[in-house]
């Protein structure tokens, strides 16, 4: 085994740990502190354990995927996202709910180990700044979660009582983003953090970790000139670049890449995954629970850089996956679409409702085929025992978002010249497999807002799936257009329950008055009155 793989078995070791010892938490759930867990404290491996045991809180597939039925990626045929994704969801969903104690589970986690790591014997002042950079770029990202969904959230660095946790107040968003890009600032400037770790230590946050937090917070807020600055600088200085091939990127095999900034850990026999389970069809023994839609299909273009609806493109709706993007492929399996399976033979997939196939599309059914006509394919895992049991690695942020972000700064400012576009969206689209002109030169002419819709687009199909497209739909205020009316599936050609023969999968509705927060869970806000309530909920 390499020293690599045995480092990552180690940390995810401590994280399946953490695991087993606690469930999901709420505030009011009384946390361990030096009264009641002095002894632990004592040990000098205590820090390291604790360490590990926040890497949990980064996240999951199911947060990930899940999250993409929030948006007008994905439908989630029942349960988690569907009621968010189609605007009736109310102060007791269990899906908000959830997110909310899991954010903050995690918060607690970091702030046990800030609190406490003073306490441990025999620990370095380098290992300790190492340690605190960690946890302050993993509770920077939590916080930031919580931001974004919520607004105003209580804002806390220590571990608070039971008693404390029933009176404390919402801090106002601006001031909480504040204050993690202040630490986040504390943690880069004072080189807290290793910009690369040696192999026995891979997957851990690093400097370069931190500095592509620092912008996606940034770019969320819209502080477009400072993301440039960051984006820039991890661009020229760091080691971080695109891994050559987009179907290897999300493959156990070439999970250790350098395109991965801050990835969550998994390895079989450990710490597993369901996300094949969650995705698949039933002829890989998954359950088809979160679906591509057809607005995310007809997002990805031709080979020439054209849209399939703009004139010229070349689209024909009689072969529409005759040159189109190559990243659709490698993303959605449509019908006669296919997986490629651990000893390289294609598994096809069959989704034409008039077929026999047990994967096709059945609409109105219960059925665990898929909702839409299409299936999600990005992150299937062959090398997964079952569809239940993978250790595939998922990402938190990798290069190309990097380079994705300081592209949109550059649009947002009016600044995305041919230079910036060449070091940005042009790598990213001769990675994917684009060599026409008409996709790789910077397309001049067009106007701002026409760039800007570019650059948005290209975020859309090459970070499909990977927990981005909620925050990118809110910040652009775009949500109230993309959510509201029918979400559609596959071409059926019926004439009933159709839009020009597209499915209609669910007719859905975005009150932006409303639903660009989410409401504070109203079980948060029976234990806490204090927490109040976001508009119009």
């Amino acid at each position: 085994m390499s020293a690599c793989k045995m480092k990552k078995i180690l940390i995810i070791t401590g994280i399946a740990l953490a695991a087993a010892m606690t469930s999901c938490v709420s505030l009011d759930t009384q946390p361990l502190n030096r009264e009641t867990d002095v002894n632990y404290w004592n040990n000098p491996s205590s820090a390291l354990e604790s360490v590990n045991s926040c890497y949990r809180s980064l996240g999951n597939p199911a947060m990930l995927l899940f999250g993409e039925g929030a948006t007008d990626n994905a439908h989630v045929r029942s349960g988690n996202t569907q009621s968010i994704g189609n605007g009736s969801y109310s102060t007791a969903d269990s899906y908000v709910e959830s997110m909310w104690g899991d954010l903050y589970e995690g918060v607690k986690r970091c702030n046990i180990l800030t609190e406490n790591i003073d306490l441990v014997p025999e620990l370095t002042e380098e290992l300790k700044l190492r340690y605190l950079g960690e946890v302050y770029v993993i509770r920077a990202h939590l916080y930031h979660e919580l931001v974004v969904r919520f607004g105003d959230v209580p804002y806390f660095t220590n571990v608070i009582t039971v008693e404390e946790s029933k009176v404390i107040e919402r801090t106002p968003r601006a001031e909480v983003v504040s204050a993690i890009l202040e630490q986040l600032d504390e943690v880069i400037d004072g080189k807290y953090l290793p910009e690369k770790y040696p192999a026995s230590d891979r997957g851990r946050v690093t400097h370069w970790a931190a500095m592509a937090m620092k912008a996606r917070i940034l770019l969320n807020e819209g502080r477009y000139s400072e993301v440039k600055a960051v984006t820039e600088n991890i661009i020229e200085n760091s080691h971080h670049a695109l891994h050559p091939d987009f179907a290897q990127l999300f493959t156990v095999e070439y999970e250790d890449n350098d395109e991965y900034i801050l990835d969550i850990q998994y390895a079989l026999n450990l710490r597993e995954n369901q996300g094949n389970y969650n995705f698949l069809p039933p002829s890989l023994a998954g359950v088809a629970n979160i679906n591509p839609t057809n607005e995310l299909v007809e997002s990805y273009g031709m080979l020439n850089g054209a849209g399939i609806h703009d004139s010229g493109s070349g689209y024909n709706s009689n072969s529409p996956w005759l040159n189109r993007d190559p990243r659709l492929a490698l993303t959605i399996c449509y019908d006669g679409g296919y997986y490629v399976l651990a000893d390289g033979t294609h598994h096809t997939v069959i989704t034409d409702p008039n077929s026999n196939s047990n994967d096709r599309f059945q609409p109105g059914t219960s059925v665990i085929t898929t909702s839409t006509g299409y299936y999600f394919k990005k992150f299937y895992d062959n090398q997964a025992t079952t569809a239940q049991r993978s250790g595939l690695n998922y990402p938190v942020i990798r290069y190309a978002d990097v380079l994705l972000m300081h592209a949109e700064a550059c649009a947002e400012t009016q600044s995305l010249t041919s230079s910036e576009w060449n070091k940005t969206i042009r790598p990213i689209r001769e990675r994917a497999g684009f060599t026409d002109s008409g996709a790789l030169d910077f397309p001049s002419g067009k106007s701002s807002q026409e760039l800007i819709q570019i650059v948005r687009n290209e975020r859309r199909c090459e970070l499909a799936f990977e927990g981005l497209r909620m925050k990118d739909i809110y910040r652009w205020k775009t949500a109230e257009q993309v959510l509201n009316g029918n979400v559609h599936g596959m071409y059926t050609g019926a004439t009933i329950g159709t839009d020009n023969g597209f499915y209609i999968v669910e007719t859905r509705k975005f009150d932006p008055a409303k639903h660009y927060l989410w409401p504070i869970p109203q079980s948060e806000r029976d234990i806490n009155r204090n927490l109040g309530q976001n508009p119009n909920w």
